[in-house]
This record gives C-alpha cells, sequence and structure tokens, in this order.
C-alpha cells in the first residue's frame, strides 16, 4: 500500500499550477466513482478507499508517464493493477497464516517475525510478477524449497536444461528489476 502526505512525494518535476488544477480537478470529478467501483469488487469500503488513494498517488507520481488528460480508462487500467496486487497479497497471507496455524505453538515466530515474513513475501511476490508460472515455479522450487534441477525437471515434466534455463531467466529478471530498472 502507498500513504504519503503530500509532502513526502517526490516528483521529478515541480508541479505547475495548471497540472495541480486538473489534477483537482480529476480527483474530484472521479474520486467518487472510483471508490465505489472499487468497493464492487472489493466489498470492503475501507479497502476500496485505500485502493482509490493509491490509484490518485500513481497517476499524480506518474504524471510524465500519463496523457495529460487522464481518464476513466486509466483510472480503470491503474486501479485493476492495485486490485490483483491486493488479491495475490490476500492469498499469500492466508496461505503463510494457515502455514503458522499447522506449527506447534512454540515454533510460531512472534508478531514482529511474521509481519516481517509477510512483508517479504509481498515484496518477492512484486518481483516475480511477469514470469511464466512454469519458470516462477521452477525459481521458487530451486530457490526456496531447494530441490535439484533434475527433481524440478521431473515435478515441471520438462529437462534439466529447461529447469537451469527457467531459473537463469528468473534470476535475470529479478536482477533486471532490482539494479537496472531504478
Amino acid at each position: 500500500m502507498i500513504f504519503a502526505s503530500p509532502d513526502a512525494i517526490e516528483l521529478s518535476t515541480p508541479m505547475s499550477v495548471d497540472s495541480h488544477t486538473a489534477f483537482e480537478n480529476l480527483y474530484r470529478a472521479h474520486h467518487g466513482w472510483l471508490r465505489h467501483w472499487l468497493y464492487r469488487r472489493l466489498t470492503c469500503s475501507d479497502r476500496a478507499a485505500d485502493l482509490a488513494h493509491d490509484t490518485f498517488l500513481r497517476v499524480l507520481t506518474r504524471r510524465s508517464e500519463a496523457p495529460d488528460k487522464p481518464s476513466r480508462a486509466l483510472l480503470i487500467t491503474i486501479a485493476k493493477g492495485l486490485v490483483i496486487d491486493h488479491w495475490r497479497r490476500s492469498t499469500l497471507e492466508k496461505a503463510y497464516l494457515e502455514t503458522l496455524a499447522a506449527l506447534p505453538e512454540h515454533q510460531a515466530p512472534s508478531p514482529e517475525a511474521q509481519q516481517e515474513a509477510l512483508e517479504l513475501l509481498a515484496q518477492l511476490s512484486a518481483l516475480l510478477d511477469g514470469l511464466k508460472p512454469a519458470v516462477r515455479n521452477a525459481f521458487l522450487l530451486r530457490q526456496l524449497g531447494g530441490l535439484g534441477y533434475a527433481d524440478i525437471a521431473t515435478r515441471l515434466g520438462v529437462s534439466s536444461r529447461t529447469v537451469e534455463r527457467y531459473v537463469a531467466d528468473a534470476l535475470y529478471h529479478c536482477y533486471r528489476l532490482r539494479f537496472l530498472d531504478e
């Protein structure tokens, strides 16, 4: 979730009075509609309000990439991505909490460690977003499952060489996102 005060938002160039007015008009004209649109998909008014806020924040911080007059179509595109991210995080969180519930109480991590793990899982999920499912699965089985290439190849029904290529592709993808796109 992106929460920031107006002072904390870094823009590449100062916002002109016209841009500020245009953004304010966009917000006033579409905020209520967008919240309602999000609420119909999420059935949670608080989450809908958060994602509407995040949608407009993305428009504001990426205004150089957006058209001069952002429309509902742009808002929907951004909001859909945020909804998908929300569902992905919720699925990860649910799976993690189910795994924790299966642990004996004395082995369960502290609430702080649980929160840190959830944040790490969300970052990992975002980092692997965009990979083909087979590539993502091979990478996770290798890095988190500790399986060898032959075992992964058997599970996925591909050759060991293909698994090696999948893992290399995933590593390059992560490297590129982490270091080259900054």
